[in-house]
């Protein structure tokens, strides 16, 4: 704690003065982000920082391996599906992006089986994933690779079963977008129309 404490005493001595306009227009004016990133819980993978946003720039939603569940309007909890309906509904985003990323631990336990003790709420969360194991061909070089990107594809698959995502991108008004970042090279890829991730 004591480290995120002296962080927090750098924010206000050096970025609070630089970005305080900003934050005061934020708060005045509320935020309107163009774009959504919906990002894995690694503690390595920051869409911020990826993507060199300021405060307002990207509204996030982070989950254990970067997965959007299909559509399922009940009385469970969904809160990947209530950040995306607020990010397309509510701030109304033109750009949706699932971004995936090296070495993830969610992807390991997809292959490998959730490691005790945990599987009280990773396990039944993890199986969203499981059509992307299913869909990997033969066997596969680095099978963790394949599996993170058929993952955000998966998602993205997903993202189509919300109708209002659906009708938003059939009309131009939202671009569901892939990508996947190395955590070892800091390389990003994107996802094109082929199904193949190209370096950008």
């Amino acid at each position: 704690m004591d480290n995120l404490i002296q962080g927090y005493r750098r924010f206000r001595d050096s970025t609070w003065p630089e970005q305080r306009r900003r934050f005061e227009a934020l708060a005045e004016q509320g935020q309107r982000p163009r774009a959504m990133v919906i990002a894995c819980s690694d503690s390595r993978v920051d869409p911020g920082m990826i993507f060199n946003a300021g405060p307002g720039e990207i509204f996030t939603v982070r989950n254990v391996a970067n997965l959007v569940p299909p559509y399922q309007p009940d009385g469970a909890y969904h809160g990947t599906s209530a950040a995306i309906e607020f990010g397309v509904l509510g701030l109304e985003v033109s750009d949706l992006i699932v971004m995936g990323h090296g070495m993830c631990g969610g992807i390991r336990a997809l292959l490998e089986g959730v490691p005790p003790p945990m599987g009280d709420f990773l396990t039944p969360w993890i199986r969203v994933a499981a059509p992307a194991r299913r869909a990997l061909e033969c066997t596969p070089a680095d099978p963790q690779l394949a599996c993170e990107y058929a993952t955000v594809q998966l998602s993205l698959t997903n993202l189509r079963t919300f109708p209002w995502v659906a009708e938003r991108v059939a009309n131009g008004r939202l671009h569901l977008r892939g990508a996947h970042f190395d955590v070892r090279t800091g390389i990003l890829a994107m996802l094109r129309e082929d199904g193949t991730f190209c370096p950008i």
